[in-house]
């Protein structure tokens, strides 16, 4: 007798897919009830994007922008999905090799496994993610192939053609059924992730109780924001301040369990908690924030009204050694970087944020802690939800990005940027207003100028500014004709500095160049 399997090709790795879907999708639901920050598919996404080479994420970021963590998240479940089909078509050719899908699928839960550990958050809701994922992908697939597989004895008294095939017929209605019923059983096991989501709705709902004492609103005033018509206002909106991390799912820190541990080359190691930190002076400043992947004319910068405790008195009191030129930071999802001390410790705002315009910070900005100091990229600078300042030297050590080849200290360069009128736009003709933004924060801007069509070069008028911490707008009218027209900008910085027109990649320092736009009057 020999063992012969029905069904077709595709039903078996329709077989294998749906087991596939239905395997993520409780190992999701899984780790989520048990208190995970993140499921095992999001653990290995960052896997994947810390072993990225610094160069190749940068080009991905460029050519997808803030979709490039959502796509790579699809794309680890598609590659699961095909493999866990020609699974499927494998098994169906070798119906001896009854092993196979369990010892395939546990290859993938292994490389599940691995991403999990590797994450600094507590490993154990992941891990029991990815045990029933497989144990789901395992069952589905077997529940699913049941009816595919039947004994048909190869002697005379075999059953007839016209039996054969009315078996058959059964078998394909059990298939159909129980595959409808897996795959609901999946949707609804993906939305229950979703909708528990119950660690991060607890840690939201501990952010929107907190009383900051000392935190108060952005003061206003209107000589900061020249109200041009379309361009980005100088103050950014929460819900409109850009976000760049390394983290699939931004970490749910609780409030009442974070706590801040210096340590390292200091005297006296200290440990704050939440509480510890907001009873003591209240620090608060205007600051522009802009990521080093911003190219030029880029919209990776916003600014807000911070508030939070001063970095240098705590490194004091922790007393910082002599020989120690560095402070390695490290967030609660374990990215890193490595700032430093002397914009730790000078007279330079540089602070433990725990309020961003008046609120409490968001999670996906750094709730409940994160750093912030003046002049540097975020890249070295500007850890969220950060857990860990270990005071060290840069021959030591090294941040996440460094370790890809970035620049190791980050200074923000002078930059400037037209936001009016946007390029390739159609305007009228007569007095054509430009207007934009400029920066170069710790150090500031003292002129902007703009050049029409190569011409000489002319002055424009720059709104105030609360400090030199802080981007700055400016606008100008010009008399223009119909036709194409093309504008540059350049900045002059406080200390003199022109900015240079020499374009030069984000990487490895940030960008450089003059920003160009061309539109149409018309």
């Amino acid at each position: 007798m020999t063992d012969q399997r029905v069904g077709s090709a595709s039903s078996w790795a329709l077989a294998g897919a749906l087991s596939a879907l239905a395997g993520l999708a409780v190992s999701y639901l899984a780790a989520d009830l048990v208190g995970g920050d993140e499921a095992p598919v999001a653990a290995v996404a960052e896997r994947v994007i810390r072993l990225t080479p610094g160069g190749l994420s940068e080009r991905a970021i460029r050519a997808v922008g803030h979709a490039d963590k959502p796509l790579l998240v699809v794309g680890i479940v598609v590659v699961v999905t095909l493999l866990s089909a020609l699974v499927g078509v494998a098994a169906r050719r070798r119906p001896a090799e009854w092993w196979l899908p369990p010892a395939a699928y546990a290859v993938v839960a292994a490389v599940g496994f691995a991403a999990v550990v590797a994450q600094p958050a507590p490993h154990l809701p992941g891990v029991f993610g990815v045990v029933c994922g497989y144990a789901a992908w395992v069952l589905v697939f077997a529940l699913l192939t049941g009816p595919l597989q039947t004994r048909a004895p190869d002697l005379p008294d075999a059953p007839s053609a016209g039996a054969a095939h009315e078996g058959s017929g059964a078998s394909r209605r059990q298939f159909l059924i129980r595959t409808g019923l897996v795959a609901a059983g999946t949707v609804v096991a993906t939305y229950a992730g979703r909708v528990v989501g119950r660690r991060r709705r607890q840690v939201e709902a501990a952010r929107r109780a907190l009383e900051l004492t000392g935190v108060t609103p952005p003061p206003a005033d209107a000589a900061y924001d020249l109200d041009v018509p379309h361009q980005p206002p100088w103050l950014t909106p929460v819900g409109d301040f850009y976000r760049i991390d390394t983290a699939i799912v931004p970490p749910a820190v609780d409030p009442a369990g974070w706590t801040l541990r210096i340590h390292g080359m200091v005297d006296h190691p200290v440990e704050l908690t939440f509480a510890d930190l907001v009873r003591r002076p209240v620090t608060e400043g205007w600051l522009t924030l802009n990521c080093v992947s911003n190219e030029v004319g880029g919209d990776l910068i916003g600014t807000a009204w911070w508030s939070g405790v001063r970095i240098a008195p705590l490194l004091q009191a922790a007393g910082v050694h002599p020989d120690a030129d560095g402070v390695l930071q490290t967030s609660a999802d374990g990215w890193t970087c490595l700032t430093p001390i002397e914009v730790l410790t000078d007279d330079r705002n540089a602070m433990l944020a725990f309020a961003q315009n008046g609120e409490p910070l968001p999670i996906d900005h750094g709730f409940p802690v994160r750093m912030l100091v003046p002049g540097l990229y975020g890249y070295v600078s500007a850890t969220k939800w950060v857990v860990d300042l270990e005071v060290t030297r840069f021959d030591k050590a090294q941040g996440y990005w460094t370790d890809k080849g970035w620049s190791s200290r980050g200074p923000v360069k002078l930059a400037s940027r037209i936001d009016v009128p946007r390029g390739g736009a159609h305007v009228s003709g007569g007095e054509v207003t430009v207007a934009g933004t400029a920066w170069q924060q710790h150090t500031g801007v003292r002129a902007v100028e703009i050049s029409v069509d190569g011409g000489a070069w002319q002055q424009t008028h720059l709104a105030g500014v609360p400090g030199v911490d802080t981007w700055v707008q400016w606008r100008t009218t010009v008399p223009l004709h119909r036709g194409d027209h093309q504008v540059r900008v350049r900045a002059t910085s406080a200390t003199g500095e022109v900015q240079t027109s020499a374009r030069a990649a984000p990487a490895p320092d940030g960008a450089t160049g003059w920003h160009t736009v061309d539109f149409h009057v018309s």
